[in-house]
């Protein structure tokens, strides 16, 4: 029993001096330290050794036994801290592509839009999307039996204060005028709702960017001024124009801002519907009405307004037929911008 002791003692130490990882220590354990390991077999034999020798074989095998536990027991805490110092990644593998993202076509449309405006001299403002009547149609001329006001276009919000789903951002005008004095050029860019059925051509939520301008003698020719260097800018310097009269309830008078097409160059596409022009935008002088609700005398001052899709501008400028397309979230799609 003494020979084998000393046989397993010499072994154990050049086990330990050969083990270099974590894996060839755990090996090491599960042979000689575990209820059914080498150490544990001798430890259990020792019930036939003679009398007279147990003491000296038990003694020897206890001591082996400590010795075994303790230099196993630093020997893992040494490679575990020489693990962690070792990077979790292989640095010499070679580097993998990275792949940067991009904004989204319409919020592009939205970066680029804003910076013609701020350009031209307009500051920007934001509001609410969660509005009540009062500021979303009542300060904005909008009559109580104003179609806009059924259920069927506006998502109303069940409260006591009638509390709905802003459906345009012209509520912020109210808000820019009760809140600053004349003269006041800013635009309100932002997210709208309506009730409307999801189609190639219309969604429920979508983006708009609104324009306010009001100060002492301002004219219709000044709103004309403003939209044809927005529509060269946004559209090229050769690109035509025309205002047809049109009705909004918070503008007297009101027009609609038509563009030549600039995929067939007026000369009739699919995407103009054959008329060589394409709708951007729709505009017109604040109604006075509008200026009352807003806490300014429509007997000093006047302005303009104008309000243009983000979504419908990004369609017509990239020669998109489906709007759903924005939104759908294919890869495919989107790498186009």
């Amino acid at each position: 029993m003494l020979e084998e002791i000393k046989s397993l003692s010499q072994e154990i130490r050049t086990r330990l001096d050969e083990i270099k990882s974590v894996e060839s220590l755990e090996e090491f354990r599960l042979e000689y330290l575990v209820k059914k390991g080498r150490l544990q077999g001798l430890l259990d034999r020792l019930k036939e050794v003679p009398k007279e020798l147990k003491p000296a074989a038990g003694k020897e095998l206890n001591v082996l036994k400590k010795e075994t536990e303790l230099a196993f027991n630093q020997l893992r805490e040494s490679l575990h801290t020489a693990r962690k110092n070792v990077p979790e990644i292989d640095i010499t593998l070679p580097g993998r592509r990275g792949f940067k993202g991009s904004y989204h076509p319409v919020m592009q449309m939205y970066d680029k839009m804003v910076g013609v405006f701020t350009d031209l001299g307009f500051s920007v403002a934001e509001g609410p999307d969660i509005e009540d009547e009062q500021h979303n149609f009542d300060d904005l001329n909008f009559a109580p039996e104003h179609p806009a006001r059924d259920m069927q276009d506006t998502f109303f919000i069940k409260s006591k204060n009638n509390l709905l789903l802003r459906t345009h951002t012209s509520p912020v005008q109210i808000r820019v005028m009760q809140s600053m004095k004349p003269p006041i050029r800013c635009i309100m860019p932002g997210r709208v709702y309506r009730n409307e059925a999801i189609s190639a051509r219309s969604l429920a939520e979508f983006h708009q960017i609104e324009g306010l301008y009001i100060d002492k003698n301002v004219s219709l020719a000044e709103l004309k001024g403003a939209l044809m260097i927005f529509a060269k800018r946004m559209y090229g310097e050769d690109t035509k124009f025309r205002f047809r009269p049109s009705y909004f309830p918070f503008t007297e008078p009101s027009a609609e801002m038509d563009i030549t097409c600039f995929l067939c160059k007026g000369k009739g596409c699919r995407i103009c519907k054959s008329t060589g022009w394409l709708e951007i935008l729709g505009c017109g002088m604040v109604h006075p009405n509008v200026l009352k609700a807003g806490g300014i005398d429509p007997e000093q001052y006047n302005g303009y307004a104008f309000g243009i899709g983000i979504e419908r501008v990004t369609m017509l400028t990239a020669g998109i037929t489906d709007i759903r397309l924005f939104y759908e979230n294919d890869i495919r799609f989107l790498n186009q911008f």
